[in-house]
């Protein structure tokens, strides 16, 4: 299997959780661990999507947070991650495709992806114009992440896509969250995105949208693009 694309097969995953113990996406817990302080509380029930061999639910585990549940769809991964975490049992770990979420509403105060998504869209030609197919799958797992928080809960979205392209995915107003920004690193960056459930989105998180996935006059009114230009630029 040629370059990225690999990354969104199962088979690719399994083969290599057979060898690998451990990969870090984007960096150790520590980098993203104040982030982490102010957003949960220890007490929070938190979801894991696609987990993978990472640290980071171990590593927030012995920092308190063990109300846990990891998810990944490799089965391999999974049942290797249960044995070399048998001690830590508060915690829990699920075969589960993060395309097919099997949880009731309401029942998470946190749900955390770090480059899950961004696994996903590998095959993304040109990350202005996602595809027709790649809009519905994200569209589709981020109305169950909704669903699936607690009002007050946060969805924290750990990528290095920056704003001008992830902002306009998470700031639509059907998911019923705000969206706060921050930027991990110095030479290289990393963004966490945290969208709270029944925050609102601000007027400028309502303009990146509208802008960036280039509404026409025909799909929204002039009175919408209007209402919703906080910088006031001008769109003749």
């Amino acid at each position: 299997m040629e370059g990225n694309s690999k990354y969104k097969s199962l088979n690719y995953w399994n083969e290599r959780y057979k060898e690998e113990n451990h990969y870090e996406w984007f960096g150790e817990y520590e980098k993203f661990k104040k982030v982490i302080h102010q957003q949960l509380k220890q007490t929070d029930r938190i979801l894991t999507l696609g987990c993978g061999n990472s640290r980071m639910s171990e590593e927030m585990y012995l920092d308190n947070f063990t109300n846990i549940v990891n998810t990944d769809y490799s089965p391999v991964l999974i049942e290797a991650m249960k044995l070399k975490h048998k001690h830590m049992d508060k915690m829990g770990w699920l075969v589960m495709d993060i395309n097919n979420l099997e949880f009731d509403n309401e029942s998470f105060d946190c749900v955390i992806e770090k480059g899950t998504l961004d696994a996903l869209l590998v095959d993304e030609k040109d990350p202005w114009n996602m595809s027709e197919e790649n809009t519905r799958k994200m569209d589709a797992i981020l109305e169950k992440v909704s669903k699936i928080l607690k009002d007050g809960g946060v969805f924290l979205s750990i990528t290095f896509a920056q704003p001008h392209f992830r902002k306009p995915m998470y700031a639509q107003g059907k998911y019923n969250w705000s969206i706060e920004l921050f930027t991990i690193g110095e030479t290289f960056h990393y963004f966490v995105y945290v969208m709270k459930k029944g925050g609102k989105l601000n007027e400028n998180d309502k303009y990146f949208y509208l802008r960036n996935k280039h509404v026409s006059y025909l799909e929204a009114s002039r009175a919408e693009l209007e209402e919703n230009n906080p910088l006031n630029i001008h769109m003749d």
